[in-house]
């Protein structure tokens, strides 16, 4: 008998909708601005106001569920870093003097929405809880 079990493949409006939802909550938790936030997720103004109102109407490309995945990843690592919520939300607002940071917060250096300084603030907040560089 087989006993293979199905899995459920999500399709692209399920994982928007989900994705984008925790992403607000983390971006919120950051303390990030609205036009931070935007070039993070690289919408537009209207189309930010519009899904943060109504995230069941989103319908994300693969480079903004990519961006949202980056999110998720950096919050979890800072999860596991750190206990406390004062630290797990306050990070990306706390100066960083890791050579790759030079003395700016990871909000600054995301904050302009290029997804390789996505990346790399992701690969250095995991290499604080044990990943690799």
């Amino acid at each position: 008998m087989n006993t293979v079990k199905a899995q459920k493949s999500f399709s692209n409006k399920e994982l928007s909708v989900a994705g984008l939802k925790a992403a607000f909550n983390i971006l919120d938790k950051w303390g990030c601005s609205a036009e931070q936030a935007q070039a993070i997720l690289r919408m537009k103004r209207a189309t930010y106001f519009k899904l943060k109102g109504d995230p069941a109407g989103a319908n994300l490309d693969a480079d903004q569920l990519s961006r949202i995945s980056m999110l998720l990843n950096i919050h979890q690592a800072l999860r596991i870093v750190f206990e406390n919520p004062e630290n797990q939300y306050g990070f990306m607002k706390m100066k960083n003097h890791n050579p790759y940071f030079s003395g700016r917060t990871p909000m600054e250096v995301i904050e302009g929405g290029e997804f390789t300084k996505l990346y790399e603030t992701f690969k250095r907040v995991d290499a604080l809880r044990g990943g690799l560089v």
